[in-house]
């Protein structure tokens, strides 16, 4: 499972520069020419990284300024591409930008640049990821007891099938033992959603620092086995200009 990258621009040199630099390192890219057009796919899909060329391609500025807005890229780590002649780099990070690369971007800086924000964007992957898995779940409500299926489960949360209806603001225990784990975890939660087709969304309250770690590392072994090119060991600033 790639990281996936949105690249706003019009400019045949960015391209040139910037395309394959991230497919190097294993992210997709989808380029899109367009303001409007990128408005309306930030709005529904999800991205690990938004490269948009802010002062040569009209609209650009007010789809950065606009990113942190979208509920599926509020977190996605952002890139401003500048001419050095209208927008500053504050002005860039002032917007929520992660990183600022100045044209003529060389493909030395974009290496350092993407390089360097490579952590940050599998954090943020791991941070939402969610792991499709199908195992047995008890779903505890005071004496009555529930038996459930997972779909899939994340640091927050775990999505279910149960084969009976769960009470408005529900707040179940979950019980249930992760595959490949011998561990039994037993997690309070509470109702974030529900279908008319017995698909239930539960959010975690109150996990347990221990049971979380154990759960992180859970996530993490699986969608390493997913991630290619992963690098725990890459650090960043979380802000960086590159000239």
């Amino acid at each position: 499972m790639a990281l996936e990258s949105l690249l706003l621009s019009r400019d045949v040199e960015v391209f040139r520069v910037i395309r394959p630099t991230l497919e190097k390192l294993s992210i997709q890219v989808e380029v899109c020419q367009e303001a409007r057009k990128a408005s309306e796919i930030l709005i529904s899909e999800k991205f690990d990284a938004v490269i948009v060329d802010c002062d040569d391609l009209p609209g650009g500025l007010e789809v950065l300024q606009g990113l942190r807005a979208t509920p599926s890229n509020k977190n996605s780590v952002a890139f401003a591409l500048l001419n050095g002649k209208k927008t500053t780099t504050q002005a860039a990070f002032d917007m929520g930008v992660n990183f600022v690369l100045q044209k003529p971007v060389s493909t030395l800086n974009a290496s350092r640049c993407f390089h360097a924000a490579l952590n940050f964007m599998e954090r943020e992957r791991r941070r939402y990821f969610r792991q499709a898995v199908k195992m047995p779940v008890r779903v505890v409500l005071g004496e009555k007891e529930l038996q459930a299926t997972s779909t899939d489960v994340s640091e927050g949360g775990i999505a279910l099938l149960v084969h009976q209806a769960l009470p408005k603001n529900a707040t179940p225990r979950l019980q249930f033992t992760l595959p490949d784990t011998k561990q039994a975890l037993d997690l309070n939660a509470e109702l974030a959603w529900a279908d008319l087709k017995g698909r239930a969304g539960l959010r975690f309250l109150n996990v347990p620092e221990s049971t979380l770690e154990f759960l992180e590392k859970w996530l993490n072994d699986q969608m390493e086995k997913q991630l290619p090119g992963s690098n725990p060991n890459l650090a960043g600033s979380g802000s960086e200009s590159i000239q």
